[in-house]
């Protein structure tokens, strides 16, 4: 067992249930059940890996009671009746042979529903505005792909004590389904707005009967609930309920001292433990950021505590939880478990990992947003950094037979990877890279969004560990590739970031993409001459020889203070570069103004990302101009049209042009004319960003 987690990696204990350790996985939607509910080959591989990663348990998340009554995505599990209960035996078969324990969320989506699912939205009270409408906003490719168009309106339907009852027996009856299949344990998803997280918020429950009004009647149903699968599954079942401990943003709605009697109430009634998490208002644009699965580290942590410090049963910590704090956690009695969602989908091996010393191994979760934001836009689950999420059944490293030379060029996140995956197979790689570190793209990523810094870090570990044949400041030519021979050659040389044509494109305080990442990593300072002074030129080589450019923290904590950019910064470009850069430069205390011909800002973000990023925009005061035309750059300022025809000018210090990025297969294309194996991957194929890097890295490493 590895010393430094000793708390994390004990065995612990939820009712009956013994857990070989203290790692749990956060039930969540993943879309990976069949179109029936029925649980398939998919569902049952991902929960296998997760368990073969060392979890101690593993629950199955939002499994419908109701369904397709209360259902609240596609391809959602279901346990509404007994032809359920095979497909999820096979499950807890698979779970059970790895060693872990296996648990289902029993679910009821309430407020919370499918449109498309065409069935009545049960809730306590009618929503007397727009309360289940976020006021952010969809890109019109999302809206196609989520089918929004073609979605009928909710029909909400007030509960009748009849239909209470119903619920609650549609509890019982799923927990003793769970049993029969084999489930060692049962979560009551009481929270995120749901059935009886809308009966807890004195927001969204106006009720007068017996189950509205004060706290023991709004919070009637769900102890209820856990009575009635308590008596249903008996003492030898582990069963615990999620609760909200805090809804965010939401003056009236559930507070911490809710939360508490709520844990104290479900513990009287039979509850073995309680998992803690937290809402929002949905029409606040960090939603699901700043609640239940978030941006700040251990948001909940505090509010976890005064829970556990109020009932006798354990708490369940989630909510972007690193290992080591939530050691600490457990160590001082603030929490029992620790609970991942995120972490798990970027490496499901997380665990064993822990418990090996090898945490430096750990892929690293990057947060942003894609698995949850697949929700909106009716997919399934996926990961950034990790391809193999979702396709577990894949054969994704399949070991060759007959070793071959395979050459890649560009050593960014997509070359490395791909070269790494290579020498895992087995052949033996070349990795040639024209600048003087490995990284590409992602060292600059890295700057502007720390969390990056993470897989730019573990990629050039993976490098270090391997036998892959490194050659830096080499700009690959058709004579030296054919002197090397390769069997094959993948090319990820990412994209073209040509400024595009613009009237004052060329004058001196105008930068590209590249001009600002020279002068952050200190590259040619030479191509800078004349944007710059040399003073600014001399500093930023002198960190380059140093190496301190090479360390992302470091650059990001010393342009708090020094960053060679005037005050007033306009940047051209609205998609993910242009708006990280906007936030990076705010918080450097820059006056920060974004424009672009583009209607719609923020594609490349995740939607449930781009979301938060907006409103961190707002918050810091950059000003966003999406649909403008005709844009000049002048010696002091931006000008350009609005949508009336009105001439706009923009006080501009420093124009950042964020923009014309684009795909470049010249190099793969002379080399397959030359009569070579060619794979291109990664940016040069068209701007994919870390997913298309890994992702386009993986497919390809494994077929060659």
């Amino acid at each position: 067992m590895a010393k430094h987690y000793s708390h994390l990696l004990s065995v612990g204990r939820i009712g009956a249930m013994e857990l070989r350790n203290r790692l749990l996985l956060t039930a969540m939607g993943t879309g990976y059940a069949e179109e029936d509910g029925s649980c398939g080959e998919r569902i049952l591989e991902f929960n296998r890996s997760i368990a073969q990663g060392g979890t101690a348990l593993v629950t199955m998340g939002v499994v419908g009671v109701g369904w397709p009554l209360g259902n609240n995505m596609p391809r959602q599990p279901a346990i509404s009746q007994d032809r359920f209960i095979p497909g999820i035996r096979k499950v807890a078969e698979a779970v059970h042979a790895e060693g872990a324990k296996f648990a289902l969320q029993l679910h009821f989506g309430g407020l919370i529903a499918n449109a498309a699912a065409r069935q009545p939205v049960w809730c306590p009270s009618v929503p007397q505005a727009s309360a289940g409408d976020s006021n952010t906003v969809f890109l019109p490719e999302e809206l196609e792909a989520g089918g929004f168009a073609d979605l009928p309106p909710l029909d909400y339907h007030e509960m009748t004590q009849a239909d209470i009852d119903a619920v609650i027996q549609m509890f019982a009856d799923g927990a003793r389904r769970a049993v029969e299949a084999g489930a060692d344990g049962l979560e009551i998803h009481g929270g995120h707005g749901y059935l009886f997280s809308s009966f807890l918020s004195p927001i969204t429950n106006r009720r007068t009967d017996a189950y509205g009004g004060v706290l023991e009647n709004r919070a009637r149903l769900l102890v209820d609930t856990v009575r009635a699968i308590r008596t249903a599954v008996g003492p030898d079942i582990a069963v615990w309920t999620k609760i909200d401990a805090i809804e965010y943003d939401r003056p009236g709605g559930i507070t911490l001292e809710d939360a508490i009697a709520t844990a104290r109430m479900a513990e009287a009634a039979g509850a073995d433990a309680i998992t803690t998490t937290a809402y929002h208002d949905p029409r606040v644009a960090t939603m699901h950021s700043g609640s239940h699965t978030p941006q700040v580290p251990a948001l909940n942590a505090d509010k976890a505590a005064a829970i556990k410090a109020a009932v006798n049963i354990p708490v369940i910590l989630s909510g972007r939880i690193e290992p080591d704090v939530g050691d600490r956690a457990i160590a001082a009695g603030e929490a029992d478990f620790i609970a991942m969602g995120r972490k798990l989908l970027a490496d499901p091996a997380l665990p064993n990992k822990l418990a090996a010393g090898d945490e430096k191994d750990v892929l690293p979760c990057i947060y942003c947003y894609t698995c949850i934001s697949a929700i909106y836009t009716r997919e399934t689950a996926r990961c950034a950094v990790n391809p193999r999420t979702g396709f577990e059944s894949e054969i994704w490293l399949p070991p060759v037979q007959a070793p071959r030379n395979v050459l890649v060029i560009g050593g960014g996140p997509a070359g490395m990877e791909a070269a790494r995956r290579l020498d895992e197979r087995g052949h033996r790689v070349t990795l040639m890279e024209q600048g003087d570190r490995l990284g590409g793209t992602l060292q600059f990523a890295s700057i502007a969004y720390a969390p990056n810094e993470r897989i730019l870090d573990w990629l050039r570990r993976g490098i270090d560990a391997s036998k892959v044949t490194v050659q830096l400041n080499t700009v690959a030519d058709s004579d030296m590739i054919k002197a090397l021979a390769p069997d094959a050659v993948i090319v990820a040389t990412g994209a073209r970031r040509d400024i595009p044509p613009m009237p004052g494109a060329d004058m001196k305080h105008v930068l590209g993409g590249d001009d600002l990442r020279q002068l952050v990593l200190g590259g040619n300072m030479d191509d800078l001459r004349g944007k710059v002074s040399l003073t600014t030129r001399l500093a930023a080589k002198a960190g380059a020889l140093t190496g301190l450019t090479r360390d992302p923290a470091f650059i990001r904590e010393a342009t708090k203070t020094w960053l060679p950019l005037g005050k007033h910064i306009v940047i051209i470009g609205g998609d993910l570069v242009g708006l990280e850069l906007a936030e990076f430069l705010a918080e450097r205390g820059r006056s920060v103004t974004v424009i672009d011909e583009s209607e719609h800002f923020g594609r490349g973000l995740a939607i449930v990302r781009r979301w938060r990023v907006f409103d961190e925009l707002r918050k810091l005061d950059v000003a966003l101009y999406p649909h403008h035309t005709e844009i000049e750059i002048a010696a002091s300022a931006v000008t350009a049209r609005d949508q009336s025809g009105e001439r706009i000018i923009l006080k501009a210090d420093n124009v950042i042009v964020a923009k014309g990025a684009r795909g470049d297969l010249a190099l793969a294309d002379m080399l397959e004319q030359a009569g070579l194996n060619v794979h291109a991957i990664g940016d040069c194929t068209g701007v994919g960003y870390i997913e298309g890097a890994m992702r386009s890295a993986a497919r390809t490493a494994k077929l060659i």
